[in-house]
């Protein structure tokens, strides 16, 4: 079996369960959760998310209660955490965002972006925190 086939076979059953804690996300984010577990850190779990930009399209200002890492395997992307200046990711470029650090995402290019996020969050609390009424 080819490495493409084999790690779709290890993806299908998370796929399964994705739904179970999808998030509604903006026009042109499509979001695919590949698999969430709780750690042997009590009271943190991980969670791994695939997030498809279409050109143009932008996460708006947002938090997470813990931290994100973020790989981008495809596109471009450009990350601007809350009082510094915006970075521009390319493929197999890497960010850490701090818990809690309100930031936003879009993709500048003209052809998809796609971003792979894992989180290392307080259980039981919303993934996604949407800013609101702050000056960015």
């Amino acid at each position: 079996m080819n490495r493409a086939a084999l790690l779709m076979c290890a993806l299908v059953p998370f796929a399964a369960g994705a739904a179970a804690f999808s998030i509604s996300a903006p026009v042109g984010l499509t979001r695919t959760d590949l698999q969430r577990h709780d750690l042997s850190i009590e009271g943190r779990e991980a969670i791994q998310t695939r997030v498809d930009f279409a050109p143009g399209a932008v996460a708006p200002w947002h938090s997470h209660p813990g931290e994100e890492l973020v790989y981008v395997p495809e596109g471009t992307l450009e990350f601007q955490l809350e009082g510094e200046q915006p970075v521009t990711l390319k493929a197999g470029d890497v960010l850490f965002v701090p818990a809690g650090k309100v930031h936003m995402a879009r993709n500048p290019g003209a052809t998809r972006g796609v971003e792979l996020a894992t989180y290392v969050v307080e259980k039981g609390k919303p993934l996604l925190v949407r800013a609101s009424g702050q000056d960015h």
